[in-house]
């Protein structure tokens, strides 16, 4: 009987071995049949996959038959059916069996890397796979000590058998030859000719045929007697090698040859057992003794190094989980195999009558007829060959139930699909435990399109009013009937389906102050989910701030975003403390700001803060800077006249451009008098972020984007194919180094040169002109010109982009990676002739192809290193290690290290000149230190690291240093290793986008490079 657990209370799960006694006492019953229903009925047939007297009823309250029905008859089992009365969702619960006809082993501990069997049995699973599948033979025990005693009664037996072959010999060529004596004899006779004539089907009508008739006899008898010979000759060669291998057979040792295992047998039967198939396997786990091999093993891993030590390492490990639980080897081989309940493997009726069934069944399916085959085969006692094969059939159909494709070929459905096997519904992505246990649907919830809205703060998102109405729906409906709107829930619902005006005037003040989250997929580190004050918009799209672009990866060409309600107090406080937009304004990989300016932004700060000579040639000056933007107002000036101007009591020589840009950043910042570009705007970002409050930064930020935007829109900057300006120098630049390069191919062909060397010149050639025209494009572009603009100012693009649409594309790389000698000498702006449009195509298709396969690749790195790495939590604040990883202090470059900022220091640094500490051991290096230390010239600096902490458990504060994100120490109870897996893999998904940007032009590799807590 079935031992009764709920299964819907359980605080773990262990998946483990099982006896065959566990696996019936799971069993409600033994499944014998194939069927599945009655295609008449409708019904489960009895002993089939479906029946009800195994797995409970289908209908709730009532048996089989219909003699029982409804609750009161609760418990009671049907004397005419045997289904008991009860619930149908016992289906979901009660298992079945199949009596296996003979072991077979389970594919996921043979099969698996490592081979769990394999590494029991100490035998290679290419051994293992010949055994279990009936290929070779293996030996499950000798009986040394009586070989070794009786060695004369084997030598005797061994003769015997020698004895028994002669004299069986003798008798076979006796047998042939009478038979050829009276054959013989019988033709001589005349009188029978007649007779054997009519057998024969032969006419003998002279001497002559019947000479040669009896040659004839005298030639196939003389062949069956070199045949018999032949056979006598392998019959004695057998038993002397069977002799000679039985004197050093061991347990475990794989007989691949058949004849010689089943001479071996035939004569010293008493003195070894073996076999082929999961039973041999079977005998060999039974003989196991645990505790023995793991204490043997111990030793051997004391004395021995190298492979034998890893092997008996590997080998500890798993027979080590063997002696601590109550399982036992055995329990790898099944008797029994356990069939699931039939609701988790469900055959529902289609419109059209047909039906649509589990893969599980079709698997079961095969196992039951091929079980059931093999019982009829053993009760004929079939020949052992067939027997063997029946039982390999049966070890692959359950092979293919628990894993199909794992071994051999995957068994197909319909339409040449694989079948989904118990493993398959179990791991991956979309397996139970990922999608159902660990993924959960989320209520409250919605998903959108994307669109950019620049008016919202950066703290805001706009929610379209039927998405927050549903999302909101039971706050609303609680809000009507507490503000007296409507009596009760009920008519609350109807109001709010009818989408009554009052139920807008609620809806806003419910979403005051409620934040939302935002989703966009892939979320490839934290980042991807942020908290938005919700703002109600009209539409369906979901539209969000410029600036949260970059964390999430996002455009608008129609990506879309998923938006989710926190519904508890704790939630919401911590979705507008931890997650809201305007509080990660930093990258927890690098520290630097993440909520930055680009594309029009930048193209508009940079055309604000540009200067240009004003053709009047006047100097003017003004009090204030607000004197100098009403003059421009006014139109005295333009934006990008150099005036000067009284600012801070200085007189500065400046623009009125950068006087409103100034007007952006805190009033005690200092004036900033350049150009903007990208590289000069994240400097001002991430200087005024280490000086000032968040809520200021946030301000600034706003402002910075409505400057950028407004001015990108005075501009007028747009690109047209007259901004493509092709240098007049190109062609000069191009006709002098093709003379050149014919000087090295006439060098080459009189032999001075080789080969090799007439490359490599051609290609420095061809660099240089193509450096010299990229030069001369630069000149020849005006500054104010739209694309030449965009490029210089990091808002989209780059030189060496316009090196392609206006100078000339260059050397190309070919299929094989090498660089061709030929150019592309013309540009896009134009055209390219039809052989270097050929040329370009592998560059541009393995830009392609790279940025298919990337975004898998990227995901699948993040994953395995969160695996790694989820257990690196900061648990304590200090481990009091003394040791360190040393940190130079300026990098190759020259730079200062900004590595080391934010670290803790190992050991006291102390200037050398003046002899004092700079910074004290166990202190934090922060800019200012950096800074110290590179005046003091020193060279390196030693300090903790997570590679060197002495913590138990996790990693302590002080090996850590400063989390990036906000700029303090690292808070306890932060998971550091996830932050580290992400911060590597989030930008994986960027290191092949190259290929795609530059289309295949042979350049220098340059990737981004990740900071790294180590």
């Amino acid at each position: 009987m079935a031992i009764n657990i709920d299964v819907n209370n359980f605080d773990a799960m262990r998946i483990g071995l099982a006896s065959s006694e566990k696996i019936r006492s799971w069993s409600n019953g033994e499944v014998k049949k194939p069927e599945t229903i009655n295609y008449r009925t409708l019904k489960p047939e009895k002993d089939g996959l479906f029946c009800e007297r195994i797995f409970g009823p289908t209908k709730d309250w009532e048996c089989y038959c219909g003699k029982y029905k409804r609750v009161r008859f609760k418990g009671i089992i049907c004397e005419r059916c045997g289904v008991e009365v009860t619930r149908s969702n016992v289906r979901r619960e009660r298992m079945g069996h199949i009596s296996l006809a003979c072991p077979v082993s389970h594919i996921w501990f043979f099969k698996g890397v490592p081979s769990r069997m394999g590494y029991v049995l100490d035998i290679s699973p290419r051994d293992l796979d010949r055994v279990l599948y009936f290929d070779s033979y293996i030996i499950t025990s000798v009986n040394k000590e009586a070989r070794q005693n009786e060695k004369d009664k084997i030598k005797k037996i061994t003769e015997n058998a020698v004895t028994g072959a002669a004299e069986d010999h003798e008798l076979r060529l006796k047998e042939i030859q009478d038979n050829k004596e009276d054959l013989l004899n019988r033709y001589k006779d005349g009188d029978e000719l007649k007779e054997i004539d009519a057998i024969e089907d032969e006419a003998i009508n002279s001497e002559k045929d019947l000479e040669a008739k009896v040659a004839k006899i005298v030639k196939e008898a003389g062949k069956l007697i070199d045949e018999e010979k032949d056979y006598y000759q392998e019959q004695i060669d057998l038993i002397k090698r069977a002799n000679t291998f039985f004197l050093n057979l061991e347990e475990k040792m794989i007989v691949s040859d058949e004849s010689l295992f089943k001479k071996m047998k035939e004569i010293y039967k008493e003195y070894f057992n073996g076999g082929m198939g999961a039973e041999a396997i079977k005998e060999l786990l039974k003989s196991i003794d645990a505790k023995k091999d793991v204490e043997e093993l111990k030793e051997i891993i004391k004395d021995s190094k190298g492979q034998k030590k890893s092997r008996a390492i590997k080998r500890l490990k798993i027979l080590s989980v063997f002696v601590d639980s109550v399982n036992k080897p055995e329990y790898m081989i099944l008797d029994i195999l356990p069939v699931i309940p039939p609701d988790l493997r469900p055959m529902v009726q289609l419109d059209g009558g047909r039906f649509a069934t589990s893969d599980l069944n079709d698997l079961y399916r095969r196992v039951i007829n091929r079980n059931n085959r093999l019982k009829k085969l053993l009760e004929l006692i079939a020949p052992e060959i067939i027997i063997n094969n029946e039982k390999r059939m049966l070890q692959e159909a359950v092979d293919s139930l628990f894993d199909n494709g794992r071994r051999g070929k995957a068994v197909l459905g319909a339409g040449n699909r694989p079948l989904k096997s118990l493993s398959d519904m179990l791991k991956g992505k979309q397996g139970r435990f990922r999608q159902n246990l660990l993924g959960k649907r989320v209520d409250y919830s919605g998903r959108s399109v994307i669109v950019v809205n620049p008016k919202l703060k950066l703290y805001q998102c706009g929610l379209p009013k039927i998405i927050a109405l549903e999302l909101f729906k039971p706050f609303v409906m609680k809000e009507l009937v507490e503000q007296g709107i409507t009596q009760n829930i009920k008519s609350a619902k109807t109001m709010v389906d009818k989408g009554s005006d009052e139920v807008w005037d609620v809806l806003e003040g419910v979403i005051k102050n409620h934040p939302v989250l935002l989703n966009r997929a892939p979320t490839l580190h934290r980042l991807g989910i942020q908290a938005f004050l919700p703002i109600l918009v009209e539409g369906k799209a979901i539209q969000i701030h410029p600036l949260v672009c970059p964390p999430f990866n996002a455009d608008f060409d129609g990506d879309q975003m998923a938006v989710h309600v926190p519904l508890s107090n704790e939630a919401k406080t911590e979705a507008l403390v931890l997650m809201l937009s305007s509080n990660n304004i930093l990258s927890p990989a690098s520290g630097e700001p993440v909520t930055i300016p680009s594309q029009d932004m930048v193209l508009g700060l940079y055309y604000l803060t540009s200067d240009r000579e004003t053709g009047d040639g006047k100097e003017r000056f003004y009090l204030s800077p607000e004197d100098a933007i009403l003059d421009y107002d006014y139109n005295i000036i333009s934006l990008h006249s150099m005036v000067k101007v009284r600012i801070n009591k200085k007189v500065i020589k400046t623009t009125v451009g950068r006087i409103i840009f100034n007007q952006s950043l805190p009033e005690d910042y200092g004036f900033v008098n350049k150009e903007i570009n990208k590289k000069s705007l994240l400097f001002v970002i991430s200087d005024c972020i280490n000086r000032y409050p968040q809520t200021e930064v946030t301000k600034m930020l706003d402002a910075i984007k409505e400057k950028g935007f407004t001015y990108a829109t005075k501009s007028g900057l747009t690109i047209g194919i007259g901004d493509i300006i092709v240098p007049p120098e190109k062609a000069a630049i191009l006709e002098k180094v093709e003379k050149e390069i014919e000087r090295f191919e006439s060098f080459y062909k009189d032999g001075l040169i080789t080969d090799a060397e007439r490359h490599q010149s051609v290609i420095q050639k061809w660099s240089q002109a193509s450096e010299s025209v990229a030069e001369a494009m630069e000149k020849n572009f005006d500054k104010f010109n739209s694309v030449y603009m965009m490029a210089t100012s990091g808002a989209r693009g780059n030189i060496k982009q316009l090196r392609q649409l206006a100078g000339m594309r260059g050397l190309v790389a070919n299929a094989r990676g090498d660089i061709q000698d030929r150019p592309i000498k013309s540009n896009f702006r134009e055209g390219l002739t039809v052989l270097e449009y050929f040329v370009s195509t592998h560059g541009a298709r393995q830009g392609l192809a790279d940025t298919a396969l990337r975004t898998a690749d990227s995901g699948y790195l993040t994953r395995r290193l969160v695996d790694v790495a989820q257990e690196s939590i900061i648990r304590i604040i200090d481990c009091g290690t003394e040791e360190g990883i040393s940190n130079y202090v300026l990098t190759l470059e020259g730079e200062p290290n900004v590595n080391l900022i934010g670290r803790i220091c190992a050991e006291d640094v102390e200037n050398p000149k003046i002899e004092k500490v700079i910074v004290k051991s166990g202190e934090e290096i922060k800019e200012k230190e950096l800074q110290q230390l590179i005046h003091a010239n020193i060279e390196s600096v030693k300090v903790r690291s997570p590679l060197t902490c002495e913590s138990e458990f996790g990693v302590c504060q002080k090996c850590y240093g400063r989390d990036l994100a906000s700029g303090n120490l690292i808070a306890i109870g932060e998971a550091v290793g996830i932050i580290a897996a992400q911060s590597i893999g989030e930008p994986g998904t960027q290191l092949t986008m190259r290929t795609f940007h530059t289309g295949g032009i042979a350049s220098t590799v340059i990737q981004r490079s990740v900071k790294s807590p180590v």
